[in-house]
């Protein structure tokens, strides 16, 4: 059963070129439809996926920042009357930090919110110009230094890897970051994800991507700096302080389930995968039409489970208990890797074993991606 929510808040009040996610810019929101909507399709979620108490709630966008306190805390309130809350419950919103937005932070506080993660990006204005950000690096501060004032636990997103970034400047970058005291960091390579302003921009000629090696150099620095102060990587773009980890992330990445609300909302349930309608007006007209904002519930093949347990799984540094996946899915160890790929992988320093546990060594995590595809079982992709 669902230990985890996730709610979706589609709106931005600009679309950033290297943006993918499911935002939309809108010139007016109806709230009052809004809350509607969303407490509909929770009561609905909640129908079918109750049962325990939620330890994580997790408000992504979009920019959740935009919605007025109250909204927050009645969906918050209705998540607790369903489900309940774990005493030591995580509740997130993402933020842009915005003075606007940063001016709500203490009534987000007040509505139950206790943890904030801060879409910063770069602390320097050129970046932040030519990522499209609306905010500036003086305002990002501002916001970081209220945040830190009004919730237990701040969170802050950098974008690194972009055109001209060197070794030296990124060093540098982050050290600064590093400084600000921050429990948690999320570390994001710039990715040309298709369909984008800067896909459009690379396919035209307009915008050079950092090449792989350098790039690589970066995330080596990145490992190095973040581990040197105290947070070191838990996933490969998130690093925390013992502790400090996001619970929501953790629940995603060990393939747990989660319940997943508002437009272009994942969840999974039961071996039920769940996606809600993106577009929000298709959202709202499908949750008046049927009760919930479904677009599609799809029942998973058990090595389709396991496949996507063991890629999540292996992202973290934790790893994967190979003996837990084969009691949950049914399925032989052999069934789930290639246990020579592992064993020639750990030989190289690039993943490590202990017992029935895996994971990806920090000279692996660079290369994740091929790793992933030697290590899962060709039977278990192919079924």
């Amino acid at each position: 059963m669902a230990r985890a929510l996730y709610i979706h808040w589609p709106f931005c009040a600009k679309k950033c070129p290297y943006c993918d996610f499911n935002s939309h810019v809108r010139a007016g929101v109806d709230v009052a439809a809004w809350e509607h909507a969303l407490l509909a399709d929770m009561r609905a979620e909640a129908a079918v996926a109750g049962g325990e108490q939620l330890t994580s709630i997790f408000f992504g966008g979009g920019t959740p920042s935009l919605m007025p306190p109250a909204l927050v805390a009645a969906l918050l309130a209705e998540a607790e009357r369903l489900w309940g809350f774990d005493a030591a419950i995580e509740i997130t919103l993402e933020a842009n930090p915005s003075s606007v937005e940063a001016a709500n932070f203490a009534a987000l506080a007040g509505a139950g919110v206790n943890r904030v993660s801060l879409g910063v990006q770069s602390l320097d204005d050129a970046e932040l110009k030519f990522l499209g950000r609306l905010h500036g690096a003086d305002e990002a501060l501002a916001a970081l230094e209220t945040a830190q004032r009004h919730f237990a636990r701040v969170s802050f997103d950098m974008i690194y890897a972009l055109p001209g970034h060197t070794p030296e400047l990124w060093h540098d970058r982050l050290k600064r970051a590093l400084s600000f005291g921050t429990g948690h960091m999320s570390l994001y390579q710039l990715t040309i994800e298709p369909g984008t302003r800067f896909a459009s921009d690379v396919r035209r000629g307009r915008l050079e991507p950092l090449d792989d090696d350098a790039a690589a150099q970066l995330f080596s620095i990145t490992q190095e700096l973040t581990e040197a102060a105290g947070l070191p990587a838990y996933e490969t773009s998130n690093h925390a302080r013992a502790g400090e980890e996001s619970r929501h992330n953790l629940a995603y990445w060990r393939y747990q389930d989660y319940a997943g609300i508002g437009p272009g909302a994942h969840g999974r349930r039961g071996g039920v995968a769940t996606v809600r309608h993106k577009k929000p007006e298709n959202f709202l007209k499908a949750v008046e039409a049927q009760g919930d904002g479904i677009a599609e519930a799809r029942a998973l093949a058990v090595s389709d489970q396991a496949a996507e347990a063991l890629l999540m799984g292996l992202r973290l540094a934790e790893g994967v208990d190979l003996a837990a996946l084969s009691a949950r899915f049914g399925l032989p160890v052999a069934g789930l890797v290639e246990e020579s790929a592992i064993a020639r992988l750990a030989a190289m320093g690039l993943m490590w074993r202990n017992g029935a546990r895996i994971g990806v060594a920090p000279d692996g995590r660079g290369v994740l991606d091929a790793l992933l595809a030697e290590v899962v079982a060709d039977t278990l992709v192919a079924t």
